[in-house]
């Protein structure tokens, strides 16, 4: 038995680590039946501010002898032979409805497809830690799992053309390997690594974006620790020769003091600094009064603003006032002073978006990752998406806020409508965002202020539609602040989006046929001056 100990340190000490044997590592204690060892397992997310220094660390390390790195190069042949006892025990495993893991072990071991050892200590490990990797599958998915097949396949290759040759060249007494992984893996690369820790063997995962595919199967960082670095930047290739170190120490000095004057608990915020973040709202619960306070006010101001783990949650209000106030100077008053804050949208003919009638299906399923719900990165690869052109930080904002609406619909079902077909309507109308409301999301810096849609709805200029209300619930998630006016007191959000992710306000009266008043010149001019 192999017991192992986690190292909890960062990058800098994970590295001085993994260069040690195992008898110079602390703790360290072994016996006739166990090894107690120091092992590395870790997740390093994101890159430090001098990205030239960040390559040179993953060039350095893949210069080391006993460091591997497996992303690069991961071999996939299997002989015939093994192929086909591979198909012979998954056909076993459907006639039998699923075999127990502990028999499942004994026909991989009976069609020779595991490696064996010649220390016995280290045989039974082999087994143990494979059985443990399968059982991990199992309490997740269970072994009839369309994804199971491809996963054992995959790992039995890589456990052939890697493990064993490691394996007989190494001393386990001493040292195993040290594997890199770069960059994205997929689901059977990731069961593949999660064996090898279970194994003993050092692990470091690097993604330069900060994407985390480990989390799927290590939700609580229990397996291998993160280490989160202070921004990103898109993954470049590998580093295959020595880069050129071109930071200069006031360059590094200069993003040291960004990290402690402008870092995310600060409110010290630079502009569009949180501009490669996820947006999140933060709806708030608010007053008729607090409605108009708060739509002045800067997100960072606002209560309830935070900025964790790449998200921004922003604080946002999403109302609707009915009727109309007695005193008609302050109603029209406060109408206007939102409509002629910066970045105000106002809504007066409805509908005001277009009913997408073309079939998503096909998209959307393709967009699904492996909890079925829409993946980011997928979508934006997707050859419907069409915001291309957009930064790259808007474009994982948009897809960040769709995936969240989809993920937790508020748009009311219609008729025998399930919430899938729910999820398929909001993906397809939002698919295809209306320029005007897309320009006015790219001017969002979502720490600063925040962008206003202001609809007037007084029931002569059409009726708010289905797809109106998933556009609104996407600038919503998106962290825009909404308010709905309703002169004659009618239901039209209410239709579409259940009641309780808004606050409605009621007025003194119900006005029917209530025209919008345009502010005058001379209050218009004024306010010009005063902003």
């Amino acid at each position: 038995m192999r017991a192992i100990e986690i190292s909890k340190a960062p990058l800098e000490k994970w590295i001085e680590i993994i260069d040690k044997p195992y008898q110079d590592r602390t703790p360290y204690q072994t016996s006739e039946e166990s090894y107690h060892i120091t092992q590395v397992a870790g997740r390093m997310l994101g890159v430090s501010h001098d990205e030239t220094d960040y390559l040179v660390t993953l060039y350095e390390l893949s210069k080391k002898p006993h460091v591997f790195i497996l992303s690069e190069e991961l071999d996939k042949n299997i002989t015939p032979e093994r192929f086909q006892a591979i198909q012979k025990i998954h056909m076993i495993n459907q006639k039998e409805n699923g075999l127990s893991i502990n028999r499942f072990v004994a026909f991989l071991d009976g069609e020779r497809l595991l490696p064996t050892h010649a220390n016995s200590t280290y045989h039974r490990h082999l087994r143990q830690s494979f059985m443990t990797m399968l059982r991990h599958f199992e309490s997740r998915h269970g072994l009839a799992h369309a994804d199971f097949r491809r996963i054992l396949l995959d790992v039995i290759k890589w456990t052939w053309n890697h493990l064993d040759p490691w394996l007989t060249e190494y001393d386990l007494d001493k040292q195993l390997p040290c594997v890199v992984w770069y960059g994205d893996m997929n689901k059977s690369q990731q069961y593949f690594l999660y064996y090898l820790i279970m194994l003993g063997f050092d692990v470091l995962m690097f993604h330069p974006a900060g994407e985390d595919a480990f989390h799927f199967i290590d939700e609580q960082d229990e397996v291998a620790k993160i280490h989160r670095y202070p921004t990103t930047m898109s993954p470049p290739p590998f580093p295959i020769e020595q880069p050129e170190r071109r930071g200069t120490v006031a360059y590094r000095a200069s993003k040291e003091m960004d990290e402690v004057i402008h870092h995310e608990d600060s409110s010290l915020y630079k502009p569009w600094q949180f501009r490669n973040y996820a947006p999140s709202s933060v709806t708030l619960k608010t007053t008729y009064d607090e409605v108009f306070l708060l739509a002045k006010e800067r997100a960072f101001i606002r209560p309830n603003f935070k900025v964790k783990e790449g998200v921004v949650y922003i604080p946002a209000l999403f109302s609707k006032v009915m009727g109309v106030s007695r005193n008609k100077k302050e109603y029209w008053d406060r109408l206007h002073q939102l409509t002629e804050l910066k970045q105000a949208i106002t809504v007066q003919t409805f509908p005001f978006t277009q009913q997408i009638q073309t079939n998503y299906q096909f998209h959307y399923q393709h967009a699904l990752n492996q909890q079925n719900e829409l993946d980011v990165e997928k979508m934006i690869k997707g050859n419907w998406w069409q915001y291309g052109h957009l930064p790259e930080g808007m474009q994982k904002g948009i897809a960040s806020a769709i995936a969240s609406i989809c993920r937790n619909p508020k748009l009311l079902p219609v008729g025998s409508e399930t919430e899938k077909d729910v999820q398929l309507y909001l993906f397809t109308q939002v698919a295809n965002i209306p320029k005007f409301f897309l320009n006015v999301m790219q001017t969002f810096d979502y720490a600063q202020e925040v962008p206003k849609v202001i609809l007037y709805n007084n029931e002569t200029n059409g009726a708010l539609s289905r797809s109106d209300a998933a556009l609104l619930l996407l600038l919503n998630e998106f962290g825009m602040d909404i308010v709905v006016y309703n002169p004659p007191g009618h239901n039209d959000l209410e239709q579409y989006i259940d009641a309780s992710c808004f606050d409605t306000h009621w007025l003194d009266e119900m006005v029917f046929n209530q025209e919008y008043k345009e502010p005058s010149l001379l209050k218009r001019v004024f306010r010009s001056i005063k902003n």
